[in-house]
């Protein structure tokens, strides 16, 4: 896995092409996102979230029906809610869509701005940064039960000793289950290893 910094760096190339925002859901599985990132206005945030848009978003619902990228203009899909007329009011009267990746992980995203239509050169820029946001993000499908086994005795607050004595183990062979889960996520500490686990649904 990349480091946060990859991903900081990744999204700092697309910020100046979403100047109303952005938001990206990553590997969507059981209809949530691994890694989320979005730039939003508050404004708009909270009143999609009381209107509930996130069922009826036409932006979504294409990116699970499609790979690729459109318009907002020209997304092939009924907007019977008007979601995109209300996004005009809140200043994103122009984006696009983004879909890559298998139906079982799936990444979405979507780009704004207030003052034109994005040119197929954007378009274009766009959806080579969020497929390598996809690429560097793709997690590992399982840990080991003994790789599981320790990321949950350091969660449970565990030290090194108190973890092994519960697991039947030596130190050193906790600690060599430890070094194999943060090579596993390409993490460079357990805490980091942890959290990726967390994140990717793997504990």
């Amino acid at each position: 896995m990349p480091t946060r910094a990859e991903i900081s760096a990744t999204l700092r190339k697309l910020k100046p092409l979403a100047p109303r925002g952005y938001f990206i859901g990553l590997h969507i599985r059981f209809a949530a996102p691994i890694l989320q990132f979005q730039t939003y206005s508050q404004e708009w945030q909270d009143h999609y979230s009381a209107k509930a848009y996130a069922l009826r978003d036409p932006m979504i619902a294409w990116g699970f029906s499609a790979n690729g990228s459109s318009r907002w203009s020209a997304l092939p899909v009924p907007d019977p809610f008007g979601i995109m007329a209300e996004a005009a009011r809140f200043g994103m009267k122009f984006g696009i869509a983004v879909s890559c990746g298998p139906i079982s992980s799936r990444t979405i995203g979507g780009m704004t701005r207030s003052d034109r239509e994005y040119t197929d050169s954007e378009i274009e820029d766009i959806s080579k940064l969020i497929r390598r946001l996809h690429d560097i993000t793709e997690p590992p499908e399982s840990l080991t039960k003994a790789q599981i086994e320790a990321l949950r005795c350091i969660a449970e607050g565990d030290r090194h000793a108190a973890a092994a004595a519960k697991l039947g183990i030596t130190e050193s062979a906790f600690k060599a289950r430890l070094i194999s889960a943060r090579e596993r996520l390409m993490a460079r500490t357990t805490a980091e290893a942890l959290q990726r686990a967390k994140e990717y649904r793997l504990l």
